[in-house]
């Protein structure tokens, strides 16, 4: 007996390790296909897709079609989360990387402008909208299979392994996209920009590969057991949780809106407005990518200890007094203030932010609603922030004619109203929920 309960332990601390890397792996090469598109968008789409506007407006109207991916996110997360909650969610995990994978590759052979005019970009943005979808059921899937496997006390750590894939597939989607912009303009225009695209077929693989060795969740296999799955999950969302989803969607929209204007924004500014070269700031972009892998199990580490609710907080609080500063520095052009405020951006102050979120937002949310409450939250909180960031950014530069000051406003406000949000969440403990009130270990 001693000897199978043994096995049993071996079997779950194995199983729990598997479902972390396995995650956050998968969610690399997700977030990978994700960012290689918000990068082309802000330095080569506006010349490619929009030949005839001058070079702001092609920039807008580059970034108004990254935004139709996060357009799509809200929808996958209730579709994608509606299966996750039902059929389960390793499932949805290997849909979703088919899904976000195809779409980029055929991005990569994607005819231009020149060759089919607007249909161009029709395609683009039909193939960007898909893109959207798989990446809203991706992430609740994700954090749920690590922070469902993880044992009591170590939830935020594990459940922060999968956040830090945003890091790599940051990291990732940089090189690559620098690697090729070494190349002659020429030919980088003519096909060098489709490479990193088609080598999204690669990682398909590799993903594919990892992810289908994950059992099944340990939470969902007790919701299968008892019976207690719910018909329109979703519904239950709205209708039994407002109080959760609203809070969830504004105080993770202020992150966000961060991360995107920090990692996809500060590259057309840079390059366009203040005339840093493309290379400079896809370097510091790598390096704050290659920081978010480190700082953000390490921030999860650190949730485990003070608290997931007090680790975001204070992250919001990191937000709102360095965003007058990121382009106080930007502005000064000189080589080494840049770099560090880019890399300080994505690889401090988002991280402390990012990292505590799988675990504190899975809490408000009871287990056979769980997939459902995450991803619709968190993907209307990326329409709201990510989506929009960039867009609004372009346009508060016009108004201001050039000065920054007020993307600075608008995202202190975001920071200020998310600080006030996130003080009505729940606290860290454990949850009683369901109709029949079983006590759950997240």
């Amino acid at each position: 007996m001693k000897q199978v309960q043994g096995t049993s332990l071996k079997n779950k601390k194995s199983a729990h390790r598997l479902a972390g890397i396995s995650s956050m792996v998968g969610t690399t090469i997700e977030w990978y296909d994700f960012f290689i598109y918000g990068a082309a968008a802000a330095l080569i789409f506006n010349k490619l897709f929009f030949p005839n506007l001058d070079p702001l407006m092609g920039v807008m109207a580059a970034f108004a079609t990254y935004a139709v991916g996060f357009i799509g996110r809200p929808l996958g997360g209730i579709v994608f989360g509606h299966f996750g909650d039902k059929v389960g969610r390793k499932s949805m995990l290997l849909l979703t990387l088919v899904l976000m994978g195809i779409p980029t590759v055929l991005i990569g052979l994607l005819p231009t402008y020149e060759s089919i005019g607007y249909w161009a970009t029709f395609f683009l943005v039909i193939l960007r909208f898909i893109q959207g979808m798989a990446m809203g059921g991706e992430w609740g899937g994700a954090v749920l299979m690590a922070v469902e496997h993880a044992p009591e006390g170590g939830k935020g750590f594990w459940g922060s392994l999968p956040q830090a894939s945003a890091g790599g597939g940051l990291m990732l989607a940089s090189i690559a996209l620098g690697l090729v912009s070494l190349m002659p303009e020429q030919i980088l225009f003519s096909w060098g920009w489709r490479l990193p695209f088609l080598a999204s077929i690669v990682l398909l693989a590799i993903g594919w590969y990892i992810r289908v060795k994950v059992p099944e969740s340990p939470d969902f296999e007790k919701i299968k057991e008892k019976a207690e799955e719910i018909k329109v999950p979703a519904l239950q969302v709205f209708k039994n949780h407002p109080k959760e989803l609203v809070t969830i969607i504004i105080a993770r929209a202020a992150e966000n809106a961060w991360f995107y204007i920090a990692s996809t924004f500060a590259l057309a500014y840079t390059t366009t407005q203040l005339g840093i070269p493309r290379q400079n700031i896809l370097f510091a972009t790598i390096c704050g990518g290659a920081m978010v892998m480190f700082m953000t199990p390490l921030c999860g580490h650190l949730s485990d200890k003070v608290g997931q609710r007090n680790m975001f907080m204070f992250g919001l609080i990191l937000l709102a007094l360095y965003c007058y500063p990121f382009f106080s520095m930007l502005n000064t052009k000189d080589p080494f203030l840049v770099w560090t405020t880019i890399v300080v951006a994505i690889g401090v102050v988002f991280p402390v932010m990012y990292a505590p979120q799988s675990q504190l937002f899975a809490r408000q949310f009871p287990a056979e609603i769980r997939y459902s409450g995450i991803s619709i939250s968190v993907q209307f909180a990326g329409v709201l922030g990510g989506g929009l960031a960039p867009l609004i950014a372009t346009k508060l530069l016009s108004i201001g004619q050039g000065s920054p000051h007020l993307i600075s406003i608008y995202i202190l406000s975001m920071a200020i109203v998310a600080i006030i949000c996130t003080c009505f969440m729940k606290r860290d403990q454990n949850l009683v929920f369901s109709k029949k009130y079983i006590q759950t270990e997240v």
